[in-house]
């Protein structure tokens, strides 16, 4: 009896920009993508040997053809020229048009301020990255994202939009803020085969999350979930996957929560 041919990975042949892809969530994302399949262009900003191994560990992946699953390209999301050259590098390294960005860069004042005592600076950076960021690369990837099908905007978020917890005023509304943007922007791109969703984490146990807050606090937050924890990358990073593939074509202009109940 012969043989019977493997499967294609759901993401094979396809290419995919994940910023702030050097650690956390987004580190995962950009693995957990390129063992679908695709290539994928690992972003950071200042970390460069983080990077480089998370690089490192996707070209040492089974490859199905020839050249790099992934390269590094360091990038503020916050400046346009930057944006763009994320994208230069993917399509002139790649030799394809990008077919999936995900934004997963940001920034969380771990002094968790109140309103009243946020700093005018600190609530520009939280801005600046959170949500013109998610501005610059959601314009970037509408303008040159692969059109007719499999293209793929895929904006993180949080659940503390709907949280609301105090401490979290700035970062809640310049999430909310791209929220808000997403469900415009899967409208605009009517006719064009591409979608636009949010992903809305609750709270993920990353080094973002962690610092600034006492072993205390990351207890009382794990006993306020119904499961009991908090949440891992591992519980994120496939509903990205299946929103990156075919099957999550119809799944457009959505905000998806993913916290376990939290909230």
């Amino acid at each position: 009896m012969a043989a019977q041919s493997q499967p294609s990975l759901p993401l094979a042949g396809r290419v995919a920009i994940v910023t702030g892809s050097s650690r956390g969530i987004g580190r995962a994302i950009a693995i957990h993508l390129a063992e679908i399949g695709a290539r994928v262009v690992v972003n950071y900003t200042t970390k460069s040997s983080d990077a480089e191994l998370v690089a490192a560990e996707i070209n040492g992946l089974p490859s199905p053809g020839n050249g790099p699953r992934a390269i590094v390209v360091q990038a503020n999301v916050s400046e346009p020229s930057q944006v763009k050259s994320l994208f230069d590098a993917a399509e002139s390294t790649f030799e394809s048009p990008v077919h999936i960005l995900v934004n997963s860069a940001g920034v969380l004042d771990p002094k968790y301020p109140s309103i009243a005592n946020t700093s005018v600076e600190d609530f520009d950076r939280t801005f600046s990255v959170n949500t013109k960021g998610a501005f610059l690369c959601s314009k970037e990837a509408a303008n040159r994202l692969k059109q007719g099908g499999g293209g793929r905007i895929i904006l993180l978020t949080s659940s503390m939009t709907r949280g609301l917890k105090p401490g979290f005023g700035a970062y809640a509304a310049s999430k909310a803020a791209v929220e808000t943007m997403v469900k415009i922007l899967a409208k605009e791109l009517r006719g064009t085969g591409i979608t636009a969703n949010c992903v809305a984490p609750g709270p993920i146990a990353t080094e973002m999350f962690y610092e600034g807050k006492s072993s205390e606090l990351v207890e009382k937050i794990a006993a306020e979930n119904p499961f009991g924890r908090v949440g891992e990358v591992k519980d994120v990073v496939p509903l990205v996957g299946f929103l990156a593939s075919d099957g999550g074509e119809w799944i457009n202009g959505q905000i998806i929560p993913v916290n376990g109940g939290y909230v």
